[in-house]
């Protein structure tokens, strides 16, 4: 995962115990896919949890390339959700099941286009140098300030359609762009639903 795990309380005292289970969850979570980009847990109860009956509300926000994925387990009334251990477990098989659900749909479903790997920018950090793509492949590719070719790097936004080139050798970070160069519109845009052949 490329940025730390985010849990938070409300409504409910952090506890040791669940801090564990939830990173053992989101951690299980990268068994079935190792590009996540973040995850952050949400954990919360009405005023005055400590009466009986009050259910627990588990929210879950996976980021992965291109999309979010969220799982809100809200309050009902299933008794078994008075329980923080089982609301906990229930909301990580429900986010299992999408980001399964969703790497199959990325993996067998999309279109193998002809032409230039093509991407948008998600994330560009100037005062670091360096930034990173989503190409049409649903890939997250890493690049430098020194491989943007035919234009400024500081003039490089979020959402910026380019054409690139990946070097064939993985770096220790992953997939890295030898060459970016800024393009019109994508031909194929990732962000949109997947081509079904």
């Amino acid at each position: 995962m490329q940025s730390p795990l985010e849990l938070v309380f409300k409504n409910v005292a952090p506890s040791d115990e669940i801090k564990a289970l939830v990173d053992q969850k989101a951690a299980h979570l990268e068994t079935f896919y190792d590009g996540i980009t973040s995850c952050h847990v949400y954990i919360r109860a009405p005023h005055g949890s400590q009466r009986t009956g009050n259910l627990y509300q588990v929210t879950i926000e996976l980021r992965v390339p291109g999309n979010e994925l969220v799982v809100r387990h809200n309050q009902s009334d299933v008794a078994k959700y008075e329980h923080l251990r089982v609301a906990v477990r229930e909301a990580f098989t429900a986010m299992a099941e999408k980001l399964k659900s969703w790497k199959d749909q990325i993996r067998g479903d999309v279109k193998v286009h002809d032409g230039p790997l093509q991407g948008k920018i998600v994330e560009i950090h100037h005062d670091e140098d360096y930034g990173q793509i989503i190409a049409t492949d649903h890939r997250l590719i890493y690049f430098h300030r020194n491989s943007v070719v035919g234009a400024d790097f500081d003039a490089l936004q979020v959402r910026d359609a380019v054409e690139l080139v990946v070097q064939t050798d993985e770096s220790a970070i992953g997939p890295q762009a030898s060459t970016v160069r800024p393009i019109g519109d994508l031909a194929y845009d990732p962000a949109t639903k997947p081509i079904r052949r």
